[in-house]
């Protein structure tokens, strides 16, 4: 089986400028990547086919081809035609109502985005200090924190300092083998 290179370069450039079209914020250019993505879905799959043969319905004669890949094309085309219709109707309303098709960032957004370059500094921050051997400075070694806190009554009306305590029993269970206790 050969396949034909042109249709792989045209479906390999497809494939890039839908993907490029779909990382815009212009919902008419999502729309155009998306209709890119499905042309080169479909050349995809007339580029697997095979070798184009009778159909099987029709005959024994010659070489048949494979049903699968049109049955899978066909699907495509229908999935790219509602998903398309979907987005032109969304792009119809977003126009209605704002008068333009592209994303907006919400508050929720940009706090998110602060948020992620805060936790991103900080993971920058501790592999330098990660780099430089310097291994006191982490949650649990550093005087400053400690990650437990003992509280008391004083700390919280709801605590009772009278209240019974688990503490672990010193018995046979703590000997080793040889019948002295663990430390």
């Amino acid at each position: 089986m050969t396949t034909s290179f042109a249709l792989v370069a045209t479906m390999a450039a497809l494939y890039a400028a839908g993907v490029y079209a779909m990382l815009e914020r212009s919902l008419t250019r999502v729309l155009i990547g998306f209709l890119l993505l499905g042309n080169a879905t479909n050349l995809l799959l007339l580029t697997v086919m095979g070798y184009p043969g009778v159909s099987p319905f029709h005959g024994d004669e010659g070489r048949q081809s494979d049903p699968l890949p049109q049955a899978l094309m066909l699907t495509a085309i229908v999935i790219t035609f509602a998903v398309s219709a979907f987005l032109l109707a969304l792009i119809y309303r977003s126009w209605q109502l704002g008068r333009a098709d592209t994303v907006e960032d919400d508050e929720s957004d940009v706090s998110l985005r602060a948020v992620a370059i805060e936790t991103e500094d900080a993971l920058e921050a501790e592999e330098e200090d990660a780099e430089t051997g310097d291994e006191s400075v982490t949650d649990f070694v550093g005087v400053d924190a400690s990650p437990i806190t003992l509280l008391h009554a004083v700390d919280a009306s709801a605590l009772d300092d009278d209240a019974p305590v688990d503490r672990p029993r010193r018995g046979r269970d703590d000997r080793d083998d040889r019948g002295d206790p663990t430390p």
